[in-house]
């Protein structure tokens, strides 16, 4: 009888074994999940590969409340937000505009707004959206989500695309 367990045979599998492992964790996890664990440093490569394009992207600031949306290293449009509170913070990383709705209806624990004007949803129930319930922009007030004034949503609105990059930072 053949012994399966040749060392040719554990090496193959071994390689074979960390391959998988490797492309699962590269291509099994989607990049939302990996960016949302982003350190700072990814954050600021990121940044700095964004700005080696032309293409279009949205960097958050959370210590400043500031959004700019950028083409490649040129700001092309900047404005004052208001990000989550201490007891709902709005996640760090680079994500992606995933959905855009002209109009939708938010609700929490707390809240039931509706027909909340130009939301993108960047990852889960977080978005940068219209928020014509406030003119508090500048201060961190909201549940999660990156609040801008109703005719600065709209820009971005029309300007960004699915899949156009969302950098948030400290």
């Amino acid at each position: 009888m053949k012994n399966l367990l040749s060392p040719n045979w554990v090496r193959c599998s071994k390689t074979l074994l960390a391959s998988v492992a490797l492309s699962i964790s590269i291509f099994g996890t989607s990049s939302q999940e990996i960016w949302a664990q982003s350190k700072p440093q990814v954050i600021r490569q990121a940044i700095a590969n964004l700005q080696e394009t032309e293409k279009r992207w949205i960097q958050i600031n959370l210590s400043q409340q500031k959004l700019i949306a950028w083409e490649g290293k040129k700001p092309v449009f900047a404005v004052i937000v208001s990000t989550g509170k201490k007891s709902t913070p709005t996640r760090t990383g680079v994500f992606q505009i995933q959905t855009k709705l002209r109009k939708t209806r938010m609700r929490g624990r707390d809240y039931d707004v509706p027909n909340v004007p130009y939301t993108m949803f960047y990852q889960g129930n977080y978005a940068i959206h219209g928020a014509y319930w406030h003119r508090r922009f500048g201060t961190p007030v909201s549940h999660g989500c990156v609040n801008v004034a109703p005719n600065h949503a709209k820009w971005l609105f029309n300007w960004a695309s699915i899949g156009t990059p969302v950098v948030v930072h400290r």
